[in-house]
């Protein structure tokens, strides 16, 4: 039975929590740790594949940690547009017309 690859588990773990914490900035972070990790655990693989299994688990957790960095970002930029918008005051800009009354 081939040991799995290094990396391979992590991998996962980060990619499948980076899509559960994806709202948060703690996704973004777990989904390029799981990135970093992947790839890693991807070049060990490709090195000795005889050697190495989890293959799989690899590839998935390459990709959900790459849906988590969009989704993330998505979460980030909308919460800093928000900020903005709201400090900036555009959502008051409706209301002003009470001011007149």
């Amino acid at each position: 039975m081939k040991e799995t690859a290094p990396y391979a588990v992590a991998a996962l773990v980060l990619g499948i929590c980076s899509l559960l914490f994806a709202c948060v900035f703690a996704g973004f972070v777990c989904a390029i740790i799981g990135l970093v990790l992947a790839n890693k655990g991807l070049r060990y693989y490709r090195e000795q594949p005889d050697l190495y299994g989890g293959y799989g688990m690899l590839k998935a957790g390459k990709v959900t940690s790459i849906i988590g960095i969009v989704l993330g970002a998505f979460w980030i930029v909308w919460a800093v547009l928000a900020v903005l918008l709201i400090t900036a005051g555009i959502f008051t800009l409706p209301f002003l017309f009470l001011l007149e009354l």
